[in-house]
């Protein structure tokens, strides 16, 4: 597992791989987008959003890694602003068994705490005033917090719509759990985008997924073992594993077994190749949705997690 600088180094790298304007060209409505070199049409670029958000995306993907420093840098600030706004679709609420805490006082926040209050109750008796509401407890539900680890699969040939869906689903898991997530990368190794335990803004975590393009054996065993040591690092009551992939395995492994030391895993596979994924979910108790382009992943991801 690559974290840190070495996860730093990894994109990088990876960044290094441009794609010309000939080859951005393969995307039906690039000339538009980007009539000139060094331009980007952001009002070109709005309507192909209105009128087809997933062919937008994936063309905003590729555009990041344009072989002309001025189009690249504009498409990565363009990517981190609508990518983000896109993903920005419903909240994470609790979820889960809670647990009856003694809690600071609120209004509604459950039955007064008598032996915790009693020392705030009996001094505004003596002095026949009110009690100090600070002073005072309640008993009350407490749900658990939840913390997300998402699992990109980079293996082999990623770019376009692909690419826009990890970037996408990156940012709607830093949307959901702000405060606790991780987006791991993987492929023949684990590259961590963003730990648990690291603050990073959302747009940058966008950013670094957008450059870690796809290469290589897809090590699905690895990935899922670093997605349980990254959700160790929280102390939430609900931990979950959000594999984007189509659950390919193509190195040696017990995938069944890694899959199973997860609290709880949910897939995002693609929706024409998802067979290998749903066999995974009915052996390992996964919850399981499919998607046909990266503008589903919001609502994909709501219904995953029971919001």
């Amino acid at each position: 597992m690559r974290e840190g600088a070495a996860a730093d180094q990894a994109v990088a790298e990876s960044a290094r791989r441009t794609s010309s304007r000939r080859e951005l060209a393969r995307h039906e409505h690039f000339d538009r987008v980007s009539p000139e070199v060094g331009r980007l049409d952001e009002e070109a670029f709005q309507r192909l959003m209105e009128a087809d958000p997933d062919a937008a995306l994936a063309l905003l993907a590729d555009l990041t890694r344009a072989t002309d420093p001025r189009l690249r840098e504009l498409a990565r600030r363009l990517a981190g602003r609508i990518i983000v706004d896109v993903s920005r679709r419903g909240r994470a609420r609790d979820r889960g068994v809670g647990k009856i805490l003694t809690q600071p006082f609120r209004p509604d926040g459950g039955d007064l705490d008598l032996d915790a209050s009693f020392d705030a109750l009996a001094e505004a008796k003596a002095s026949r005033g009110v009690p100090d509401t600070e002073q005072l407890r309640v008993r009350g539900w407490r749900k658990p917090a939840t913390a997300l680890c998402l699992v990109v699969d980079r293996s082999g040939s990623m770019g376009g719509r692909p690419l826009a869906t990890s970037a996408l689903a990156a940012a709607a898991v830093a949307h959901r759990a702000p405060a606790d997530y991780s987006v791991l990368a993987f492929g023949p190794d684990v590259v961590v985008a963003k730990a648990q335990d690291a603050s990073k803004p959302s747009d940058q975590v966008v950013t670094d997924v957008l450059a870690l393009r796809g290469f290589g054996t897809t090590d699905l065993v690895a990935a899922l073992r670093a997605a349980t040591m990254q959700l160790q690092r929280s102390p939430a009551g609900r931990r979950v594993a959000v594999l984007l992939s189509d659950c390919r395995a193509t190195t040696p492994g017990d995938v069944v077994a890694a899959a199973r030391d997860l609290h709880e895993l949910c897939i995002l596979a693609p929706a024409s190749d998802a067979e290998e994924a749903r066999a995974l979910a009915a052996l390992v108790g996964a919850r399981l949705a499919t998607i046909d382009g990266p503008s589903q992943i919001p609502d994909a991801l709501t219904a995953l997690l029971g919001e």
